[in-house]
């Protein structure tokens, strides 16, 4: 994937990675980078800054996402890398309401759904295209302190997955990015001494880093922080050990905070 003369769809695009994203894609020579977010000033900020173009949407909602995807095509020209990136934390366990449940699964997972949906017609037809879901290392190990994201971000990881193996030889290029804690608006709540940035807490123009140079390799794995590997080998390797781990930093390390 090169994105030189590339035209990128980025969600969750007014701040954090998502901005990120939108200011390295840029910088590599992107042709345009559709900046969209539910924050309308946020959007268009950005958007100035890149000289792309902003879009509002509510990407939880299936016409908003689809209203994004017809408008790039017709007035922009064929998506190259849609960027499905809007992401949604809610502390807790299983106490958490119905309603917040349901938030966090219409963003965290049916947005990707959503993406996909919209965007894989027109990329199978042309033969090409590449989607990018962000989700997270709790999506492949767990996340202390919140309920909702590790199991949101475990369907996440489990439909990019899904996307590669059924698509992947019709043209299609499938990344999922998991990184641990970057600071962003969702880790200001985050307690001193939290599991969740137990190796680091990373700029969200690391990971943009660590995401072009995924798109180049065409990983479908990006993982900013690379200890998450080794994580991930332990955990499949001896499943009662890692949960007994996961036991013990739970026990030393505070929850998270509400990041709202």
């Amino acid at each position: 994937m090169r994105l030189k003369d590339s035209i990128a769809v980025v969600t969750g695009g007014a701040s954090g990675i998502g901005r990120a994203l939108a200011w390295r894609f840029t910088t590599e020579g992107a042709r345009c980078v559709v900046v969209v977010d539910i924050d309308a000033d946020g959007a268009r900020a950005v958007a100035a800054e890149v000289g792309g173009i902003a879009m509002v949407a509510d990407v939880s909602r299936s016409v908003d996402v689809a209203r994004v995807v017809d408008e790039t095509e017709a007035n922009v020209g064929p998506i190259d890398l849609f960027c499905s990136n809007a992401g949604l934390f809610v502390p807790g366990g299983v106490d958490v309401s119905d309603d917040r449940w349901e938030e966090i699964w219409g963003v965290n997972v049916l947005a990707h759904v959503h993406a996909a949906r919209a965007v894989l017609p027109p990329m199978v037809a042309r033969g090409r295209g590449y989607l990018l879901q962000t989700a997270s290392a709790a999506g492949l190990l767990s996340q202390i302190g919140s309920a909702p994201y590790a199991v949101t971000k475990h369907a996440a990881v489990g439909f990019a997955e899904w996307l590669s193996i059924t698509y992947g030889d019709q043209g299609i290029k499938v990344s999922v990015l998991c990184p641990q804690a970057v600071r962003t608006r969702m880790t200001d709540g985050l307690a001193v001494g939290s599991a969740a940035a137990v190796d680091g807490i990373l700029e969200p123009g690391q990971v943009a880093d660590a995401v072009v140079a995924g798109l180049e390799d065409e990983r479908f794995l990006i993982l900013p922080h690379p200890e998450v590997l080794e994580y991930m080998r332990r955990k499949t390797a001896d499943y009662d050990r890692w949960l007994s781990g996961m036991r013990k930093l739970k026990s030393r390390c505070p929850d998270v905070t509400d990041t709202d």
